[in-house]
This record gives structure tokens, C-alpha cells and sequence, in this order.
């Protein structure tokens, strides 16, 4: 009895530690908008520099709040070109924080892009970068495009779309803060979503990124839900605090919430915390982005 007790409480102990295991094995995704990792005119420690990198002090605090969530599937905005993805990969890596794939989307916008880091290969690329939208009577793209990556889990495929939409700063008298270019690039992006998976509930994906605008307003609402098709659901997220804002407009000292991480109905019920994601705000988040990141955990195993 005594040596069947014992072999009772070592099998309650291994299935404990199996347990443990695959809820470590939980898969990671974040958007981050990293504030013009790139070349451009900015101010820097008071003095307005032409043409200047991002400060060296701010790349990293950027590592440093990445390496703190350590994602397994990184989505960015405001990434330059191709080298700028290159030289954080490999300071991450030097940091401890390896991401074998990478990629960057060229689009219409020659500056500012979106891209990908993940530890996870992917398994399909798709890079759109010409998708038409209907602006103001006139044919035009979304901007910084689409990419769109898919990686293999124990569960099936998962598929992450990044976007980062128009921003409120507009030259054009007839579209104040460019409220009608978001909104055509939103529904852009989620036409192309319903191209790719004409039944939200039967896919798993993410739509994420920077999409300059509340969760109320009209390009925000368009991406959740076209008639009566349901594309996804944006989680519910807040800090350590209880603080829900994840953009910071340093000159007005104003805080709002305008990044996102949408999950399609088949993917919502694996996502952990009560279906809530996260807003990072450790140590250097400030210093590193006007934005904070923001990011879910998935009851997901990467495919072997």
C-alpha cells in the first residue's frame, strides 16, 4: 500500500508538472508602434535634429520592454526599411532575446513601415502592399499596406494581420485629422480579412496594430463587424495599474487608447486571463515609444 501511495502521489505530481508545462508553452503576440525607428527630423533632448536615427538611449528602452514581454510573434509599426529590422533582431539577440524571422513590408509609404520579429518560421508570408481603397470618390491603397504572416500551432494555423492606419495629421481641407482616409483604409483591411477568411468563426486569426482612432469611432467599428459578419472581437486590455491608454501625446499631456489586438471568434476562446490582454508599462516604456505595447496570451503550442 505504502509503495502504491507513493507511486499515486509521484503520477498526481507528473501530470501537475505536465500541466505546468503546457501552460508555459502559452504563444505570445504583441503590437508595438516603436515611434520612428528610422531616419527622420525629431527632437532630441530639446534640440530639433534633421535627418537624426533614433536615439540609442531609446532603442534601448525598446529592447528592454520587449525582452520584459519576450513575445513569440512580435508585430511592428513605424519601423524603417529592411537594415533598421536588421539592427534590432540582432541587438535583441545580443540582449537575449533571439528572433530568427523577420520581415518588412514595403508599401506606399516610403518611410514608415510595418514588419514582423518572431521565434516561431513562418509557415506563409503574404505581403500586401498595394490594397485598394476608396477614397473620397477616388481610388487609392492603404498606405503602409498589410502584412500578413501565419504560423503553425498545435491547434491549427494562427494568422496575424499588422496595420498601421492613417494618422490624424492631414494636409487635406477636406478630410479634417483624415478621418475619412482612416476609415477607408479600415474597411480596405477588413475586406481583405473577409477575402482571406470568409468565416471569422471558422479561422484563427489576429488583425493588430496601430489604428489611430478610438474603439467607438467609425474606421475602428468598420473592422470589427461588416453587416451582419462578425470579424473579431478587440480584447479588453489594461496595465498593472488599471491604466487602459496606450498613446502618449507628449505635447498636449494627453493619453488615449489606439492600438489593438482583434481576435476572430474561433481564436478567442484560447486567449488566457479571461479573455483580457495586456498593456505593457515596465521599466523604460515611456522612454522608448510614444506608444506602449500591447499583447495577448494564447492556451496555444507552437506546431512541431
Amino acid at each position: 500500500m505504502i509503495h502504491l501511495c507513493r507511486v499515486a502521489r509521484l503520477a498526481t505530481l507528473g501530470l501537475g508538472l505536465l500541466c505546468l508545462a503546457v501552460a508555459a508553452r502559452a504563444l505570445t503576440v504583441a503590437t508595438y508602434n516603436v515611434e520612428n525607428y528610422l531616419v527622420t527630423d525629431r527632437m532630441v533632448d530639446d534640440v530639433f535634429r534633421q535627418a537624426y536615427p533614433k536615439p540609442e538611449s531609446e532603442k534601448k528602452a525598446l529592447r528592454l520592454a520587449i525582452k520584459d514581454i519576450a513575445p513569440d510573434v512580435l508585430a511592428l509599426q513605424e519601423m524603417g526599411t529592411p537594415p533598421f529590422l536588421e539592427e534590432l533582431q540582432r541587438d535583441l539577440k545580443a540582449d537575449g532575446v533571439d528572433y530568427p524571422h523577420a520581415i518588412v513590408l514595403n508599401a506606399a509609404d516610403p518611410a514608415r513601415h510595418v514588419a514582423v520579429l518572431s521565434k516561431l518560421p513562418f509557415k506563409e508570408v503574404r505581403r500586401h502592399d498595394k490594397v485598394p481603397a476608396k477614397y473620397l470618390g477616388e481610388t487609392d491603397v492603404v498606405k503602409r499596406g498589410v502584412l500578413e504572416v501565419t504560423v503553425a500551432t498545435t491547434e491549427g494555423d494562427l494568422t496575424i494581420f499588422v496595420a498601421h492606419l492613417k494618422s490624424r495629421r492631414t494636409e487635406r481641407q477636406d478630410d479634417p485629422q483624415g478621418v475619412a482616409q482612416r476609415a477607408a483604409e479600415a474597411e480596405a483591411l477588413r475586406d481583405l480579412v473577409l477575402t482571406r477568411f470568409p468565416d471569422p468563426t471558422k479561422a484563427m486569426f489576429i488583425v493588430c496594430g496601430d489604428w489611430n482612432d478610438n474603439r467607438t469611432s467609425k474606421p475602428v467599428r468598420s473592422l470589427v463587424k461588416r453587416g451582419d459578419t462578425v470579424i473579431g472581437e478587440i480584447l479588453r486590455a489594461h496595465d498593472s495599474r488599471g491604466e487602459t491608454w496606450t498613446h502618449a501625446y507628449r505635447r498636449e499631456d494627453s493619453y488615449s487608447r489606439i492600438d489593438y489586438l482583434m481576435v476572430s471568434p474561433a481564436l478567442k476562446p484560447f486567449v488566457q486571463h479571461q479573455g483580457m490582454a495586456k498593456i505593457h508599462d515596465g521599466p523604460g516604456v515611456r522612454e522608448a515609444s510614444d506608444h506602449r505595447p500591447v499583447y495577448a496570451e494564447l492556451k496555444l503550442a507552437a506546431a512541431q
